[in-house]
């Protein structure tokens, strides 16, 4: 089996990179170079990609973790799981959080949110058409709504957003320099830090205050719990909406299905998740013992590589999964992982998308590129993709 780094340049925006989909087509599982040496494993199909995520032999611990981007080489050797920052954790460790913080994201709950989602997403596009003329749709849509929503939902202060949303954008960003980042993450450490204290002085209707009043996790838990929910709250969903508004403006039969056919919404937005997939690359799992995938002998110690983007185009899965099909039957993507680290808050993240979306597309139905498609900024750059800016007009 030939040995390969992992190709990070995509020949399309929409796509993952071809030598991706080219293995892909050849197996699930190929080995794969570390940016450090180390010999491990890349999954490019879905039934592999679901075997390693849902199994206990694979950890999600930093601990024998080592980097697939050269940039984050020194980053990723010296990191260790600060308290509450339960992504990295494994079970039962991960589990005492998970619980704690299942309830607070339920379907039911998401669902008593979408009031509050639809009046954020007005009040954006009042905005929006009292400006007129051209505008960068993620400063003015895609950004705003997840973050005041989290926001609210945590009882996080909108009016800090620009420090804690530039700080995420800081420790995303695949170039950046482990100093910046580690100032990056102290800055956003604090502020939920001293946050937290203020909510035990002055508790309020928000989840933050009622983990605290709840007694269960101590105040540095607590700070790792806000930092993991507020950095993930706002910039996956945000990255969501900029790079699905792209991808609709670029296929406008499937625009016209979202903004025309309200029972297409909640097919069109997983097709979305599905065929965009915005995390990249990764995720890495480390196995814990010698365990076999798909006849592949994989011993303890090596890490695997997960390219979620190939996965979801795997056509054994998803046939003709290269074409985005808004008409698709939903499910079974694996855009938000899979087993016990699968995304807590993905009915948050639906519901935001299926209420912006048809929004956005009905009340703006002029709604067009300022620019050409090649001229729209790419998060390649970004460990969680999109697009860094898209001027649109009407």
């Amino acid at each position: 089996m030939p040995e390969l780094t992992l190709p990070t340049v995509r020949q399309r925006p929409l796509d993952p990179p071809d030598e991706v989909t080219s293995l892909r087509q050849q197996g699930a599982i190929h080995r794969l170079t570390f940016a450090d040496g180390h010999q491990g494993w890349l999954v490019t199909g879905h039934t592999a990609a679901r075997a390693v995520l849902a199994s206990p032999h694979f950890s999600n611990r930093p601990e024998g973790a080592h980097p697939v981007i050269p940039a984050r080489m020194e980053l990723v050797k010296e990191f260790r799981v600060p308290p509450g920052f339960f992504l990295r954790m494994d079970a039962p460790e991960h589990t005492r959080f998970r619980k704690l913080l299942a309830g607070h994201f339920t379907v039911r709950r998401m669902k008593l949110l979408e009031p509050r989602i639809e009046e954020t997403t007005n009040a954006c596009l009042d905005e929006m058409e009292a400006a007129g003329g051209t505008m960068d749709l993620v400063q003015a849509f895609a950004l705003p709504i997840p973050s005041l929503v989290i926001c609210e939902l945590l009882g996080v202060p909108y009016e800090d957003r620009a420090q804690f949303q530039e700080d995420s954008n800081v420790l995303v960003n695949l170039e950046t320099k482990a100093d910046d980042a580690r100032a990056a993450m102290r800055r956003i450490w604090a502020y939920l830090g001293a946050l937290i204290q203020h909510k035990r002085k002055e508790p309020a209707d928000d989840l933050l205050s009622g983990l605290v009043e709840s007694g269960e996790l101590n105040d540095e838990e607590l700070a790792g719990v806000g930092v993991l929910l507020l950095a993930a709250g706002h910039e996956t969903t945000a990255n969501m909406l900029g790079l699905g508004t792209y991808a609709l403006l670029t296929n406008p039969d499937q625009l016209a299905a979202m903004r025309d056919d309200p029972s297409a919404v909640d097919n069109g937005v997983e097709e979305l998740l599905r065929h965009l997939t915005i995390i990249h690359p990764g995720p890495v799992r480390t196995a814990l013992e010698d365990t076999e995938i798909e006849g592949v002998a994989i011993e303890a110690g090596e890490n695997v590589a997960i390219h979620l983007p190939a996965t979801n185009r795997d056509p054994s899965r998803f046939p003709d999964g290269e074409r985005l099909d808004l008409t698709r039957p939903a499910g079974g993507h694996l855009a938000f992982g899979h087993g016990i680290h699968q995304c807590l808050g993905q009915q948050l993240a639906r519901a935001e998308m299926r209420i912006a979306y048809p929004a956005l597309l009905r009340r703006l139905p002029g709604l067009r590129l300022a620019v050409t498609p090649e001229e729209v900024p790419m998060r390649s750059d970004m460990s969680i993709y999109g697009v860094h800016r898209l001027p649109v007009t009407w």
